[in-house]
């Protein structure tokens, strides 16, 4: 995973809420035995739509997804933070966010910001009147900024650290590869043994 120091963009609004996983990909996008390739599943039914936002080419290119309460709820489909992931975001912005994909997301390093409704708002407004307003999010001061407004959001010190180092689940374990390798060598030989490549 690659470490999130910053992360500077153009937003999509989305104000929706309780959008689920199966509207972020639906089930027939599951079949991949990869990691990639899910962007193309993206929203695949509302895409059907010419009006939808994603088909709207002024936000073409846009890594940060504005979008309403508790998204990502439903089915715990690891899938939908690799579909967004895929396609470009870099962060979704959202008053609330279902806890499984808010750890998916941060697993991967797809930042989950969460503001208060109002300011959510506020931002679909400013990105629906001028697509091109950037937006610059500083994962370490936990700061995100658009225009004249600037916001604190709340991320915990661990998931912090994790997208600051780019630590995901293998590597957090390996750093404690000489204390995982010192157990496994004092144990009796008669149990399951973890083998610890390069010894």
């Amino acid at each position: 995973m690659k470490a999130v120091r910053w992360i500077t963009g153009r937003g999509v609004p989305l104000p929706r809420r309780d959008i689920d996983t199966d509207q972020i990909i639906p089930s027939r996008y599951l079949k991949r035995i990869e990691r990639t390739g899910f962007g193309e599943g993206l929203f695949a039914e509302w895409r059907q739509d010419p009006t939808f936002v994603l088909n709207d080419p002024r936000y073409a290119g846009a890594e940060i997804l504005i979008t309403g309460a508790n998204f990502g709820c439903g089915s715990s489909r690891e899938h939908a933070a690799w579909a967004l992931e895929d396609h470009g975001f870099r962060a979704i912005v959202a008053e609330r966010f279902a806890d499984i994909f808010r750890g998916n997301a941060l697993k991967i390093g797809l930042l989950p910001v969460e503001l208060p409704a109002d300011t959510v708002d506020a931002l679909v407004r400013a990105v629906t009147a001028d697509p091109t307003i950037g937006i610059d999010i500083d994962v370490a001061e936990r700061t995100l900024h658009c225009g004249r407004l600037a916001v604190s959001f709340p991320l915990d010190d661990h998931a912090a650290e994790r997208l600051l180092q780019g630590l995901d689940d293998i590597a957090i374990t390996l750093r404690s590869g000489d204390d995982i390798a010192a157990y496994e060598a004092r144990r009796p030989t008669y149990l399951p043994m973890v083998a610890v490549p390069g010894r």
